[in-house]
C-alpha cells in the first residue's frame, strides 16, 4: 500500500491533468446520428487475482465498428488485443486507484514490450476507447476513463458497472426507485450531484438486464454521444469491447497467473484451479 507521499503525489498529479479534460464532441463522426466515419472502437478492462491486489492483467481489444467484429477472412470478431500482465500497488482509498493504475496501463508495464513504432500504432489504431471504470463521475472528477483520455488525448468513456457514491450520490430507495423507471433498452436518467452538475448518465443498456450502467465522459466526448455509443456497442449488458477485454483478461489470469490445475473440490462451488481465493471463478465471466 502507498504511503501518504505517494497518495499526494498521485493527487497532484490528478490535479494537473484534469485541467486538460475536454468534455465536448471534437470528431466529426461524433456529430453524425449513426456516427459515420466512426470505424474502430477499442475497450480496456483490468481484472486482479482474487486476494492479490498486486498483481492485474490488463487488456485491450479493438473491434470493428458498427458490426463490434473483425472484417478479415478468418472469421474471429477481434481486430486486435493485447494482454500483458502487471504488476501494480493500488492504493486502498477511493480516487486514488486511477492514478496507479493508468502509469501502467499508459506508460509502463502494459507497452514496455513494445516498440516505440509499435505503441503509436497501438494507440492511434481505434478512434474512441470504452473504459470499464470511471470518467468525471468520480471524488475529484478525474477517474481512469480520464486520466486514460487526457495522457493518449483520445476520446474516451467511462462505463462502471456499478455506481461510484460521489457529491451526494448513493443507491438509496429513490435510485432503486429510478432504476426501476428504465423500462426498455436505451431509457436513461441523469447522475445530478448535490453539487448541481450532472456527472453522468444511467442507461439501461440491454434489455434482459435490469441493472444499469454508469456513463460518463472521460475526454474528448459529450456525455450525450457517449450514451449513444456505449448503448449500440452493447450486445449484452456490458458493451462489446469492455466485454471481450474482460474475457481476454480473465483468461490470461486463469491460464498463466493461477497455479496449475491439482484438486477440484467437490461439491457446488467450483474454481478454476487449486486455490480458490486466489482466482477468478468460472462465474466471473460477463455474460449478462
Amino acid at each position: 500500500m502507498a504511503g501518504p507521499a505517494e497518495r499526494s503525489r498521485w493527487e497532484r498529479e490528478q490535479a494537473r491533468l484534469k485541467a486538460g479534460v475536454v468534455e465536448q464532441d471534437t470528431e466529426p463522426w461524433q456529430k453524425d446520428p449513426n456516427f459515420a466515419g466512426l470505424e474502430r472502437v477499442g475497450g480496456v478492462d483490468l481484472s486482479y487475482i482474487k486476494g492479490d491486489d498486486t498483481r492485474a492483467c490488463a487488456s485491450l481489444v479493438v473491434l470493428s465498428y458498427p458490426a463490434l467484429e473483425a472484417e478479415v477472412s478468418c472469421g474471429h470478431r477481434v481486430l486486435l488485443e493485447g494482454v500483458l500482465p502487471l504488476e501494480t500497488a493500488l492504493d486502498a482509498l477511493h480516487g486514488c486507484v486511477g492514478a496507479s493504475t493508468v502509469p501502467s496501463l499508459g506508460s509502463q508495464s502494459l507497452i514496455a514490450p513494445w516498440s516505440a513504432q509499435e505503441v503509436t500504432f497501438l494507440l492511434w489504431l481505434f478512434q474512441v476507447l470504452l473504459v470499464d471504470g470511471n470518467g468525471v463521475l468520480h471524488h475529484r472528477g478525474f477517474g481512469v476513463a480520464c486520466h486514460l483520455g487526457v495522457l493518449t488525448d483520445l476520446p474516451c468513456v467511462g462505463v462502471a458497472k456499478n455506481l461510484l457514491q460521489v457529491d451526494g450520490l448513493v443507491r438509496d430507495e429513490l435510485h432503486r426507485e429510478q432504476i426501476r423507471s428504465l423500462q426498455r433498452s436505451g431509457d436513461t436518467f441523469p447522475l445530478t450531484g448535490t453539487s448541481g452538475r450532472v456527472l453522468g448518465m444511467a442507461l439501461r443498456s440491454y434489455h434482459n438486464s435490469s441493472k444499469p450502467l454508469y456513463v460518463s465522459v472521460g475526454h474528448r466526448v459529450s456525455l450525450d454521444t457517449a450514451v449513444r455509443l456505449v448503448g449500440s456497442c452493447c450486445r449484452y449488458r456490458v458493451p462489446e469491447p469492455i466485454r471481450q477485454a474482460d474475457i481476454r483478461s480473465r483468461e490470461y489470469i486463469r491460464k498463466q497467473l493461477c497455479p496449475p490445475l491439482e484438486v477440484r473440490p467437490a461439491g457446488p462451488e467450483r474454481w478454476v484451479c487449486g486455490q480458490p481465493s486466489r482466482c477468478l471463478s468460472k462465474g466471473d465471466l460477463l455474460l449478462e
